[in-house]
Formats: C-alpha cells, structure tokens, sequence
C-alpha cells in the first residue's frame, strides 16, 4: 500500500511514500470522495487535503517544504533535542563500562 515500517512511532504517525501520496492526490483531483479514499487506504480523512494542498502549494507533499520558517524552527529544536537525550542516555549505559578500565 506504499507504507514503511517506522519501528518505535505509534501507529497514527506513519511514513508513506512519495508516489503514494500523489497517488491519491490523483484520486482526489479526479473526483473520488475523501470518505472512500479514507476506507480503501486506511487513512485519515485530513491527510488527502493535506497533501493536495501541499502540492498546489508548493509542489511538495512533505511537511517540511509546506510550513514556514517559524514552524520548522520549534521542530528542527524537537529533533536536535531527541538526537541529544539520546546521546545523553548512550554516555550513561556506556559510562560503567568505561569506569572499570
């Protein structure tokens, strides 16, 4: 169905492929109802708008080309700060194994 695993993220946040979401962008651009696009590919019913206006937008499906710079900011600082409490809990498991050489 165009759907990749994303191990860890809860199932409402899913990863769907580029020509998946044009594929149904096509469908909505060529009529087909939101409700039936939702039941035939399990999907929710905001998500077709979403993507069809990204692409009258800015030609993009991707969050990230669709926000402004304001709206990437609090997110990239999201990211980074994931990436860091990760490292930070690497040190720490790695930390008693270091402290017995």
């Amino acid at each position: 169905m165009g759907l990749e695993a994303d191990g860890g993220r809860p199932e409402a946040s899913r990863h769907y492929e580029e020509s998946f979401k044009r594929q149904i962008v096509r469908l909505c651009e060529n009529g087909k109802p939101a409700r039936e696009i939702k039941d035939e590919y399990d999907i929710s019913h905001s998500t077709p708008r979403r993507w069809v206006r990204g692409i009258r937008d800015s030609g993009s499906t991707k969050a990230a080309d669709n926000r402004t710079p304001g709206q990437n900011g609090p997110v990239e600082l999201r990211k980074r700060n994931r990436q860091l409490e990760m490292e930070v809990d690497v040190s720490e498991q790695a930390a008693p194994v270091f402290a017995r050489r």
